[in-house]
């Protein structure tokens, strides 16, 4: 078994498949986002950070900024079992619709989507054709302002 430290320096090149539980049937995804803050550059760690935050005198007194920063996190999930299918990071200024075709190419080609359902930020030309690409049915709110 490998040490900690030799994990490490081959993070970037192991590749896992995680294994995931199958329901009976075509795959029925929820799809939705939400935000993430966190303080500093991405590569502050979260110990840091909350040294940092426990410490707000020390880290005036020796000079040290934290910057909140936002990200989006896009999720699918099988409804099925409740296990996340895709995953994307976004900046906060992105939007949401996309995203959605990604998440779909993250689906492997062979396996048979039923339904994605997802709110009406994702109610676009996009999104619409990305799941009918994958054979699927769209369960996604009509906007307010929709015109036929």
């Amino acid at each position: 078994m490998p040490d900690y430290t030799t994990l490490c320096r081959q993070q970037k090149t192991l590749v896992d498949q995680i294994q995931y539980r199958r329901a009976g049937g075509p795959l029925k995804l929820l799809v939705g986002s939400t935000g993430i803050k966190f303080l500093g550059d991405s590569a502050l760690s979260v110990n840091a950070c909350i040294h940092l935050l426990g410490n707000k005198w020390q880290a005036r007194k020796h000079g040290v900024q934290v910057r909140r920063q936002w990200r989006k996190v896009h999720l699918a999930m099988d409804t099925a079992t409740s296990e996340i299918r895709a995953v994307e990071f976004t900046p906060s200024s992105d939007g949401d619709s996309p995203v959605l075709p990604k998440l779909l190419d993250q689906i492997p080609e062979g396996e048979e989507i039923g339904t994605v359902t997802a709110d009406g930020a994702d109610d676009t030309r996009r999104c619409r054709t990305a799941i009918i690409d994958r054979r699927a049915s769209a369960i996604i709110p009509i906007r307010k302002n929709e015109r036929p």
